[in-house]
């Protein structure tokens, strides 16, 4: 990770405005393209795991237009993966906590909007899970990922510095999502992933 400077004005601007540009193009696809792009993203996913371990699967729920990874999870690598929701801890504001999920599971709205599990199923600690799947906005193939601006997940991943295991950190997304190599202006909190994951909405 390189020794990231505070973000100038211009450059919060430029987030800002490649934030709106990308959530704005998600927002427009349509249904037919959604689908398709979400039966495409579980084999881009296998490609990416390789031969990892794949028992536990962090993951999350379309929101804004985001790539719906729910299909994915059916395929045959991944199907018998735990998988666990984002969820959000109370008892360290601002933080990400990982609880077991499974379809039938009720949920409930959180202060976003955003469905996380409504039952306190049993979570799993970060560093033992074998691979998280991160939302992002905007990713680049050095690593580099903006979010929705929340802050939630890289206050979260920082905490894997300090631990023994780390699972590998995959972006997601649609292939637009992915720009060019040093045009993400990075801020000092981003945290960087092992890899990207895209998928064509075309």
């Amino acid at each position: 990770m390189p020794d990231l400077q505070p973000l100038s004005p211009s450059e919060r601007q430029q987030r800002q405005q490649l934030r709106r540009q990308i959530r704005l193009k998600r927002r427009r696809l349509t249904p037919g393209q959604r689908r398709r792009a979400a039966r495409r993203a579980g084999p881009a996913l296998v490609q990416a795991l390789q031969h990892r371990p794949t028992n536990h699967i962090a993951l999350y729920l379309a929101n804004d237009g985001e790539l719906d990874l729910l299909p994915a999870m059916g395929h045959a690598r991944l199907r018998q993966a735990n998988t666990y929701l984002p969820w959000l801890d109370p008892l360290r504001p601002g933080f990400l906590h990982f609880r077991l999920w499974q379809a039938h599971h009720p949920m409930r709205p959180n202060q976003y909007g955003i469905a996380e599990p409504a039952l306190a199923k049993r979570g799993r600690a970060l560093w033992a899970l074998d691979v998280i799947l991160l939302p992002a906005v905007a990713f680049d193939r050095a690593g580099f990922r903006m979010g929705m601006g929340g802050g939630y997940y890289d206050r979260t991943l920082a905490d894997l510095a300090r631990r023994p295991r780390q699972p590998r950190l995959l972006a997601v997304g649609y292939d637009f999502q992915c720009v060019e190599e040093g045009t993400l202006p990075l801020a000092p909190w981003d945290q960087p992933v092992d890899g990207i994951v895209t998928a064509g909405s075309e």
